[in-house]
């Protein structure tokens, strides 16, 4: 099993790392640790490159298959074989936007259960953009506009942003730890990932974040919509 590097340190941009398996259907491999991102929950994989050979192999997609996380590569490179030692070099650039973008949906989703106590319907982001469903009845401009400036204050407080993994009944007996409408964690999972905005927001999550909301930079509501009578949208953009 691979061990997840980004789990407990979003912050590291290169590692060293032995080939566990190959696939040559899949044009992957394994590794027997990463700092590579998989996707999940609305963030997409990380990118980068594979130090292999003196050469830098382009990693262009990663995903996370019963807990191996498999590392693709183009068609036309080799792939190192078995127990041979790679480094991992993260693009760090987009990494840390979408740290930022991912923090910026949590100031948000904090915001307004705070204010407004609605539940997330939906989610997805990209780096420095991203978009929030929320169960609002009613909307307007007016309401964008003070969650936005509620959004940004909160950001420029500087909260801490920590990560926890606890036991699942430990985790579950935090009052509002799934603020999805629907709880996508599997019922067979024993362990739980939490990110901890410092006073504003606890949720379970999985991916990458920033170590403080000052990092985020400011957040601007570019667009909102509905989409249903209890389904509201919300565009932000990440300024850089």
């Amino acid at each position: 099993m691979t061990q997840l590097l980004y789990t407990w340190d979003s912050m590291i941009k290169g590692f060293d790392a032995v080939v566990a398996r190959r696939d040559d259907q899949l044009h992957a491999v394994t590794l027997d640790q990463t700092a590579f991102y998989p996707g999940g929950g609305g963030q997409p994989c990380d990118q980068g490159w594979l130090q292999y050979g003196g050469q830098p192999l382009p990693v262009q997609q990663v995903k996370k298959v019963s807990g191996e996380v498999w590392h693709c590569l183009p068609p036309e490179v080799t792939l190192p074989g078995k127990g041979e030692v790679v480094r991992g070099v993260l693009d760090w650039e987009r990494r840390y936007q979408l740290m930022r973008t991912h923090t910026a949906m949590h100031v948000l989703c904090g915001v307004v259960w705070r204010d407004y106590g609605a539940s997330v319907t939906g989610g997805d982001m990209d780096p420095l953009e991203g978009r929030m469903d929320f169960e609002f009845e009613r909307f307007s401009a007016e309401l964008v506009h003070t969650i936005e400036a509620a959004v940004n204050q909160e950001i420029e407080a500087g909260h801490e942003v920590t990560v926890k993994i606890l036991p699942r009944e430990e985790a579950f007996a935090i009052p509002d730890l799934i603020r999805t409408k629907i709880n996508l964690l599997p019922e067979g999972i024993k362990e739980v990932r939490t990110v901890e905005i410092k006073g504003l927001d606890l949720q379970a999550d999985g991916g990458t974040h920033v170590l403080n909301t000052r990092e985020v930079g400011r957040v601007r509501v570019v667009k909102h919509k509905s989409k249903g009578r209890i389904n509201k949208r919300i565009y932000v953009a990440v300024e850089e």
